[in-house]
């Protein structure tokens, strides 16, 4: 039974992935390019069909990916796709190499490669945690899953970056050196640093040398500067080569607690705003999973275990972390301690009240139902009898179009998909018969905030009524005729759009929500 568990978590998350792929663009959805940035882009990345977020300057793994299309670094083009932020980027070169080398250096395949990493390393993943929660009990298959869907892997997933990968090989590290591989396992969290700069504080988990015995001093101390040696080369070449970076990067670390306790001011002014709860109420379960692994860490000491050692490191490694690290949302924080949070689920003794900690340490699972939502396709639905969808002498079939201002592309979950709107949006449903149908139209609304919608058609006033912020409201309109050609409906609002959440930096009125049209008969 456990094992069929297992078995539904990976088919759920594989079904779910399958969500991101779109057709000629495969998994680009997940690197975020941004359509702002489209002129800077490599030629070859502005030569094939891939998707770009819309009015938007796009997300870091935009610069990984165009690195493992050209990883020549000396490339103006690549410098200039990249801009001042190259040097910093270029440090987390591992798993721009790894996909432009089974690539074998086709940089659309290896642009591919990079978009489908993150899964494939989930999936990897999936099986080495097995070795420290073999499904024996029901409490290890939940924190075997609290891991797989923790926050910060699912972010990382959904968003092309390098902490899913990164935290697959640490934990191979680890198991090495449990396996009493010590510099095998050195080597590797060695190489992992070469992916992520903080990835070598997993050296914290190799062996301590014995007090007692100076000898196991020098074994232990050339383990340690194997883990340093390649990230310290790198950075050395990249100084030499690239420069400095400038200041980019900079406000990833600040003073003690300070990053930690804006963020913590912002989600909660914004749970106290209007309009705000549901990304607000996100941000605070991520924090509390995050607050309760680092005070587990603070005052359960257990420094001769190597997870302890690890997972203090990053709780360590919590305390400075910058702005930059913890606003908007998602936040960064919860994939950069990624480590910590299987540290956490591992050490979290298996009885008693530790049981209500572990269920805290692991509420950002709640938060990753939300950002795992995969990319809307279709923006309405036609149902009906196919006599009256589709026009047999031609083939047309009845169809929707959607104002090109105001609207903007269709986005989806598992269950629903809808369109943001910025002001008065127009919907033409199209009749491509001979003949006049006669239809009703459903759909659901919801407004950033409270304003009052009105829907259309010709002047004729369809629907009016007032929408609270947040709320979703289902409503079916009268049965319309839809004569030969265009019928236009008009949503309106008596309000204009507004920003909703500090991330989205769209101006929003309300969400046209699965928009459907129900052919009734022929008139």
């Amino acid at each position: 039974m456990r094992w069929l568990f297992c078995g539904t978590v990976v088919a759920f998350f594989a079904w779910n992935a399958t969500l991101f792929y779109l057709p000629g663009q495969g998994f680009t959805y997940l690197i975020q390019f941004g359509e702002k940035e489209h002129a800077r882009y490599l030629p070859e990345l502005r030569a094939v069909n891939h998707f770009e977020m819309a009015k938007s300057g796009g997300y870091d793994a935009q610069y990984y990916a165009q690195i493992a299309m050209q990883p020549h670094l000396s490339d103006p083009l690549l410098g200039k796709a990249i801009g001042g932020q190259l040097p910093y980027r270029a440090r987390r070169i591992l798993f721009c190499w790894t996909a432009w080398l089974l690539a074998g250096g086709h940089p659309i395949l290896a642009l591919n490669i990079y978009a489908f990493q993150n899964i494939a390393c989930w999936f990897l993943l999936a099986g080495l945690l097995l070795r420290w929660f073999p499904p024996v009990n029901w409490g290890n298959c939940a924190r075997w899953a609290g891991v797989l869907f923790s926050f910060g892997l699912i972010f990382s997933v959904k968003y092309s970056l390098v902490d899913g990968p990164s935290l697959l090989l640490i934990a191979c590290g680890l198991a090495l050196v449990e396996s009493r591989r010590p510099w095998l396992g050195a080597l590797v969290l060695g190489i992992s640093g070469l992916g992520k700069e903080t990835n070598i504080l997993s050296a914290a988990g190799i062996n301590l040398p014995e007090r007692r015995n100076p000898q196991t001093w020098a074994a232990w101390l050339a383990r340690m500067a194997l883990v340093l040696l390649p990230l310290a080369a790198w950075m050395l070449c990249l100084r030499l080569w690239l420069g400095s970076g400038g200041g980019v990067g900079a406000r990833n670390f600040g003073a003690p607690f300070a990053g930690l306790t804006n963020k913590l001011q912002d989600s909660i002014s914004l749970l106290c705003a209007e309009g705000y709860p549901s990304v607000a109420k996100f941000d605070l379960l991520v924090l509390a999973g995050l607050l309760a692994q680092f005070f587990f860490f603070a005052f359960r000491r257990r420094w001769e275990d190597p997870w302890w050692r690890v997972g203090a490191s990053y709780a360590v490694l919590m305390v400075f972390l910058g702005d930059s690290v913890w606003e908007l949302y998602p936040s960064a924080a919860a994939r950069v301690l990624l480590p910590m949070t299987l540290a956490f689920n591992i050490l979290v003794p298996r009885r008693g009240a530790w049981l209500m900690l572990l269920v805290v340490g692991n509420l950002g699972i709640f938060a990753s139902a939300d950002i795992f939502k995969p990319p809307g396709r279709e923006s309405f639905a036609i149902e009906g009898p196919r006599e009256l969808r589709i026009n047999p002498k031609d083939g047309n079939a009845v169809g929707v179009i959607y104002g090109s201002h105001y609207w903007y592309p269709v986005e989806r979950s598992r269950w629903e998909y809808w369109r943001w709107s910025a002001g008065d949006g127009s919907v033409a449903i199209h009749n491509p018969q001979s003949f006049t149908l006669v239809a009703e139209v459903k759909f659901r609304l919801r407004a950033v905030d409270s304003r009052a919608a009105i829907v259309t058609c010709a002047g004729k006033v369809l629907w009016r009524d007032m929408l609270k912020g947040g709320e979703v409201r289902g409503v079916a309109l009268p049965e319309i005729d839809l004569p030969p050609g265009d019928t236009v409906l008009v949503f309106g609002s008596d309000r204009p759009a507004t920003y909703y959440g500090t991330n989205d930096i769209r101006r929003l009125s309300y969400s046209l929500r699965d928009l459907e049209v129900d052919l009734k008969s022929r008139r």
